[in-house]
């Protein structure tokens, strides 16, 4: 990065980034310009530390764009908006190569223009700890949005996408080894059901989360907002074949993962018991007068999810 300045690279960063359909004007200017059909913007911003959200020994610059946008646009399809624009702060020591940075502009803008959204513009500055920090715009297209506190008691909890396998493909990162490799690329570069966020807002969803932090305590958040009491069932989860094997190898419950572990940016919405649930949304649990998150009727025992200060 000392080789190549700040202006260097933003010029080979802005000429790899495609532009959306909804941007009227990108980098170049003091400021981006995204159109917003809707009259409101859904916004949202998340950051990554190296060290701490990943590590450039496990993830290449690529997959680290990928996992900064995919947290971002999560949290704009959780609101039942559709993603349009990324603005991105990257901070950096001198010594970064050039490459890596590239790469992650790949990644950003791969992740990003999945759902038809683009980079627009940001930030950048040197500093001794890489830090990868996005803020995401989305677009309700003339619907309210899916809040956290409309669950209602005798609605049905569903979940859309999967939990478990980047907390368990982190655990295997952190024992060592890089295999099986569908835990480890799902901690690196997670599967997130953008559409189905929409798509529970057409379906009357009551309330809506987007799973980063863990199943458990994301539902915590939702219960708390919504004063009602959640009952997840565990044999609403299938535990796949690597991940029952690395557990069993590691000594792990599966199910640790599953109902607690974080980064596969699931979404997690209660619905009215007369929806009749399209793919990928499956029903789990339900919402029950009272407070708290419940597995299979009683309180569960252990960590529920991340928490960054702990």
């Amino acid at each position: 990065m000392a080789g190549i300045g700040e202006f260097g690279l933003i010029g080979r960063i802005t000429a790899r980034l495609p532009v959306g359909p909804t941007t009227l004007l990108g980098p170049g200017d003091d400021a981006a310009v995204v159109a917003a059909p809707d009259a409101r913007v859904v916004a949202s911003t998340d950051v990554l530390v190296d060290g701490r959200h990943f590590r450039r020994d496990w993830s290449s610059g690529r997959d680290v764009g990928h996992r900064a946008a995919a947290a971002n646009l999560a949290d704009i399809a959780a609101m039942g908006a559709t993603p349009t624009a990324l603005l991105v702060a990257l901070c950096m020591p001198a010594d970064l190569p050039t490459g890596w940075a590239e790469e992650l502009a790949d990644g950003l803008a791969a992740e990003a223009g999945a759902v038809g959204a683009s980079v627009v513009g940001g930030d950048m500055s040197a500093s001794p700890t890489l830090t990868v920090a996005v803020t995401a715009l989305g677009d309700l297209d003339g619907r309210a949005p899916v809040v956290r506190s409309g669950a209602r008691p005798g609605d049905v909890l569903a979940l859309a996408g999967r939990t478990g396998y980047a907390a368990a493909g982190l655990t295997v990162l952190t024992r060592g080894f890089r295999t099986p490799r569908l835990l480890v690329e799902a901690y690196r570069r997670p599967l997130v059901p953008y559409q189905a966020g929409p798509q529970a807002a057409r379906l009357g969803a009551t309330s809506m989360i987007d799973v980063s932090d863990g199943l458990l305590a994301d539902l915590g958040h939702v219960s708390a907002a919504s004063r009602v009491a959640i009952d997840v069932r565990r044999d609403a989860f299938e535990v796949p074949r690597q991940m029952a094997d690395a557990a069993q190898a590691l000594g792990v419950d599966p199910y640790t993962w599953i109902l607690a572990g974080g980064d596969d940016h699931a979404l997690a919405a209660t619905f009215p018991p007369a929806v009749v649930l399209p793919a990928p949304w499956r029903a789990i649990g339900v919402v029950t007068e009272g407070a708290g998150v419940t597995v299979d009727g009683v309180p569960y025992d252990g960590p529920a999810g991340w928490d960054h200060f702990r």
